[in-house]
């Protein structure tokens, strides 16, 4: 079964049912995956047994549906399909990196996957996406990093006084206006942060960028992409630079809430 033999709907259900489990490994509810696509979770509810008939996913009593071998296959075509069109929009038509996931999402059902093989040919076939988020290979296999939600590293500090630091890996991009923000701080793909709690019950914590993306401490030029080599020009994630914004060097630490943090992922420095 290929993805041009599939509704656009079913294309849209297993990409958001394999994006729900790429960072957890519990099943997709019907709550969640409607709250994803937007859609009543009747409308959910009922498109679920249909996909299982298609053998696409099996049900799981009590907690949602996991993606079968084929449903899978599926998905991580569709998501390779949408980041790679995302990579060439940022690097090659020169958008910020927090306008392309809605056109992605239009132009992922009307390509071929020839026309696919080719930006990533043309591409270098990069390993990230603007955002951070790696890129399935054209045989599926997805090189997914080892990254922890920033808020998850700040609640795990004990003391007041205690700091973390750690290299932004990936951010999510749902919310355009949650990517600008926190690049007007400079809190992009491989940048080093120091994080903090923030003050008691203000539901926030506090970072400071302490190398921007693409420079280590002492001005070193790194790899943004998340492979610790030298810094890659052609990689999609060092070259999303988002429309209009020049992400700032912080000097002193600024407040993140809790929830902007939870769409940042970390690993340790």
């Amino acid at each position: 079964m290929s993805v041009s033999q599939l509704s656009i709907s079913t294309q849209n259900y297993l990409k958001v049912i394999w994006s729900l489990q790429e960072w957890s490994d519990a099943p997709a509810s019907p709550g969640r995956i409607a709250e994803k696509t937007g859609l009543h979770l009747s409308t959910v509810s009922g498109a679920m047994p249909k996909l299982a008939e298609q053998g696409l996913v099996e049900h799981v009593p009590y907690s949602g549906v996991r993606l079968t071998d084929a449903g899978r296959a599926i998905a991580v075509a569709m998501v390779r399909r949408h980041r790679l069109i995302e990579t060439f929009l940022v690097r090659t038509l020169g958008y910020g990196w927090e306008q392309v996931h809605d056109e992605a999402e239009h132009l992922e059902h009307a390509v071929s996957d020839f026309m696919i093989d080719r930006i990533d040919a043309v591409l270098g076939h990069p390993a990230r996406d603007p955002h951070g988020d790696p890129i399935p290979a054209a045989d599926g296999t997805v090189d997914r990093p080892e990254a922890t939600p920033l808020s998850e590293v700040a609640a795990r500090l004990t003391d007041a006084a205690e700091r973390a630091r750690v290299r932004v890996e990936r951010i999510s991009d749902e919310d355009s206006g949650l990517l600008l923000h926190l690049a007007s701080r400079g809190i992009t793909v491989g940048a080093s942060l120091e994080v903090g709690g923030g003050d008691p019950y203000s539901g926030t914590l506090l970072v400071e960028v302490v190398a921007s993306a693409g420079t280590a401490e002492g001005g070193a030029q790194v790899d943004a992409a998340g492979d610790g080599g030298p810094m890659d020009v052609e990689d999609g994630a060092s070259q999303a630079t988002p429309s209009g914004v020049v992400p700032a060097t912080v000097a002193e630490p600024t407040s993140l809430s809790v929830d902007a943090a939870s769409h940042v992922y970390v690993s340790p420095l």
